[in-house]
């Protein structure tokens, strides 16, 4: 592809060099250069891509897309000078995989919690109503039942456009994806075209990266700000954030609930460890999803169905057929009538939906042990918080490993514990191994009781000073029950 043909749509400062000339390939690792091709220099998190552009002309990369001031001059090569290059990144990544969003109705999910849930049970509802579909998400990519193993939540924008670029070529005509605040502040999504933006909640999470909740907050906004009249911005007005989304976005602007008037509502009938009886909108449907939460990504589930133009009635006939996401809310038997719940949740405001979610069904009918942990160089501050909710809503709690990365497995347990008074204390367990936790609860649970293990969820591997060894929480649960 010509190079000004790339560079369509971009803020471009200074060219020094040809505009003319043909590019084989783009990248943003210096290592991955080939001949002719462009190298996009990013500011990152851990390294400035800057720093290695020497690298990739040495590959034989012939242009050179940067913002900061390069002490740099090759003959042959062409120089693009940007206001910008994570945005032109983005922008030159779509142009060269020839505009993929444009061609698909594409939904975007953003949010602290539910988004993984919302945006699988979309594709899943999707797929049930006859479309190709394809979805980006933490747990797995799909591109029409085919799936690819995911590494981010929101992938980078070359990664990203490629993904898409193949759903356009298998046929799909909707594509579901979580947008992570992080994706949104690197401009990982620039140059994307959006059919709608769904908002689900805001609460702590991702301090180590955005510092603070205003700086998460804005990031999460900048995604709704972003988006095109014609698309749609659906909000969850019951999150106290959620109307801030609509502020500035030039989208159709509609709302959900459960507690007030919206464009779509949802009343919860009954509650049951098997699912749930809602109403929504007026008619009556049984899901097989638990807890206040879920009805919530349900609702949004169904108001973007039916925004996308869908019939309403066949939205709700499949909503209740929809089944839960690998590791969200996942539910273990034993044949003592002991139940472990496998959940995901790894913020303060998730943890204590699950948790209130389980007293809901329970109704005081049995206990509940917690065994949960906190990940290794992550927002240190929702570690103390993690073990005071988890205390405050179980009869029993285990503190334990999560991904302890490059800490100290005891080191994060120790900083849960230091939220703990001595009464909290009495009724907590601190066990660095991760199985032994579990396992202990296990020992320590009777009939009637529940188990959550928290944290992990779908993962199927614990994360150890940078080698990821193999660790599901579900096979260690069926294993100890016998299934």
């Amino acid at each position: 592809m010509k190079l000004r043909d790339l560079l369509k749509n971009i803020d471009v400062i200074e060219i020094k060099g040809e505009e003319n000339v043909d590019v084989t390939g783009i990248f943003t690792d210096s290592r991955k250069a080939i001949p002719g091709s462009a190298f996009i220099a990013l500011r990152g998190v851990q390294v400035d891509g800057h720093q290695y552009i020497n690298n990739a002309l040495d590959l034989g990369a012939k242009v050179i897309i940067f913002q900061d001031k390069i002490d740099v001059s090759k003959e042959g090569v062409t120089y693009v000078k940007v206001k910008d290059s994570a945005d032109a990144a983005g922008k030159v990544a779509t142009q060269w995989y020839g505009d993929p969003s444009a061609k698909l109705k594409l939904v975007g999910v953003t949010g602290t919690n539910g988004k993984t849930t919302t945006a699988t049970l979309l594709y899943e509802m999707f797929r049930k109503l006859g479309y190709k579909v394809g979805l980006l998400s933490t747990v797995a990519n799909y591109i029409d039942g085919v799936v690819y193993h995911a590494t981010h939540t929101t992938p980078d924008p070359l990664a990203l456009n490629e993904m898409l670029s193949k759903m356009v070529d298998e046929g799909c005509e909707f594509a579901f994806m979580e947008v992570s605040s992080h994706a949104i502040h690197q401009k990982r999504i620039s140059g994307l075209k959006f059919e709608g933006g769904i908002f689900t909640n805001l609460t702590q999470d991702h301090l180590d990266y955005h510092k603070t909740m205003a700086e998460y907050l804005k990031a999460k906004k900048i995604f709704f700000d972003n988006l095109p009249a014609a698309a749609f911005a659906l909000t969850n007005v019951d999150d106290k954030n959620g109307l801030v989304m609509l502020q500035n976005t030039k989208a159709k602007q509609k709302t959900y609930s459960v507690r007030t008037l919206a464009d779509f509502k949802a009343k919860i009938i009954e509650k049951h460890f098997d699912g749930t009886a809602i109403d929504i909108n007026g008619k009556e449907l049984q899901v097989q999803f638990v807890g206040v939460f879920n009805v919530y990504n349900l609702l949004a589930v169904y108001a973007a169905t039916v925004l996308l133009g869908q019939d309403s009635d066949e939205a709700l006939l499949i909503l209740s057929t929809l089944k839960p996401v690998s590791g969200r809310f996942e539910t273990i038997r034993s044949t003592e009538n002991v139940t472990a719940i496998v959940d995901y949740a790894h913020t303060p405001d998730a943890l204590t939906n699950v948790l209130e979610a389980i007293h809901e069904v329970l109704d005081g009918n049995g206990r509940v042990i917690t065994v949960v942990g906190c990940g290794g160089n992550r927002d240190k501050t929702k570690r103390p918080i993690m073990a005071r909710e988890a205390v405050r809503l179980s009869d029993q709690v285990i503190l334990t490993s999560d991904n302890p990365r490059f800490e100290e497995p005891q080191a994060i347990i120790n900083d849960m514990a230091d939220g703990l008074n001595s009464q909290q204390m009495k009724k907590t367990l601190l066990i660095v191994e991760r199985e032994q936790a579990i396992k202990t609860a296990c020992t320590l649970a009777k009939e009637g009781d529940v188990i959550l293990i928290a944290g992990k969820g779908h993962e199927d591997y614990q994360d150890v000073k940078g080698v990821k060894h193999h660790f599901d929480d579900r096979e260690i649960v069926r294993s100890i029950f016998g299934e």
